[in-house]
């Protein structure tokens, strides 16, 4: 799977839990600490926010503080929905995956870009699930792909602000165990 066809597929998972959400899920728990349903969908609606910005070559500071706080709204579903069809949409722009794009830590390929927004999405879309009560299980080619994106990056997941840290699984665990295990996250 190209990562192109994870970015959509990982777009389409995360929205197929977000769609359906309904009033009462909002303020429920998810396993990311302090993250409610609605700071989860939030925290991925600004990242979706952010990549039409950066795939055309702006700056963090040239944007600003746009996308930082609630950017829902008081309708958070078709604020996700714009959003992610704004970054798809990006992404599928010709030469974008080639492009240099300015990211808060130094540049990346616009390839690696999208690469860390699918593994997002894969992640976090494992944690809407499991807060709401949705098959948590994962599309296994998806799965498959996020997990060997994180096991080609060695200092990716180190322990800091992102991730706990990884956690020790059988060897023989399920991909979906294991992708979760190191992000720090138990299934």
């Amino acid at each position: 799977m190209d990562v192109l066809a994870a970015h959509g597929d990982a777009i389409g998972a995360f929205d197929a839990l977000v769609r359906p959400l309904r009033d009462d899920q909002w303020s429920l728990p998810t396993p990311d600490a302090d993250w409610t349903v609605r700071d989860l969908v939030n925290h991925l609606t600004a990242e979706q926010l952010w990549a039409p910005e950066l795939l055309t070559g702006r700056w963090i500071e040239d944007v600003g503080a746009v996308f930082e706080g609630d950017v829902l709204g008081d309708d958070p579903v078709d604020r996700w929905v714009d959003a992610s069809v704004q970054a798809r949409e990006a992404f599928l722009a010709p030469d974008a995956l080639d492009r240099r794009v300015h990211l808060s830590y130094g540049d990346e390929s616009g390839a690696e870009y999208c690469a860390q927004m699918t593994f997002d999405l894969v992640v976090h879309a494992w944690d809407l699930a499991r807060a709401v009560g949705a098959d948590e299980t994962g599309e296994p080619a998806l799965v498959a792909w996020a997990l060997h994106y994180a096991e080609s990056r060695s200092t990716f997941l180190e322990p800091g602000p992102l991730f706990r840290g990884p956690l020790d699984v059988d060897d023989g665990a399920d991909d979906l165990t294991h992708l979760l295990a190191l992000t720090g996250r138990r299934r």
